[in-house]
């Protein structure tokens, strides 16, 4: 008997593509097309890093909404969606950093008084009626646009 094998039921089991083949090929970049992830570094390499950044991980402590707020944005019809959620907690986070403690929050949509402190939002005027009301003890004012 003999022991040889057949080569033609064997493939060539070298000339298969590597999964690390498979990778490049796959995220290659074809002519004209930018890498997101290059254009992340130098997006954020353009950034003064000698100033303080706020981000999602240092926004500080969920906001609440007073029960007097919220009757205020179901009258105006103003939602507090996720996006304007994130720009009042970065709001609060920077008006503590600076040592604020009743402040003004002034968005696209509406403005909101905020007890910093507390990290409670105490009122809501939506954008339409914003010019025709005067805000009382507040000690700053900041725009979130």
């Amino acid at each position: 008997m003999s022991s040889k094998v057949n080569s033609f039921l064997i493939p060539n089991v070298s000339s298969l593509p590597s999964d690390t083949q498979k990778a490049e090929k796959t995220n290659a970049l074809k002519q004209g097309e930018k890498s997101e992830f290059k254009g992340l570094v130098d997006q954020l390499s353009n950034n003064d890093i000698r100033l303080p950044q706020v981000s999602g991980k240092n926004i500080g402590q969920d906001v609440q909404v007073s029960s007097h707020a919220m009757k205020r944005l179901q009258e105006r019809n103003i939602e507090l969606d996720g996006n304007e959620f994130m720009k009042l907690k970065e709001a609060v986070s920077k008006l503590k950093a600076k040592g604020s403690h009743d402040s003004l929050v002034i968005t696209n949509k509406a403005a909101y008084v905020v007890d910093v402190d507390k990290n409670t939002v105490v009122t809501a005027v939506d954008k339409n009626n914003m010019n025709e009301n005067v805000f009382t003890k507040i000690d700053s004012t900041i725009f979130m646009m």
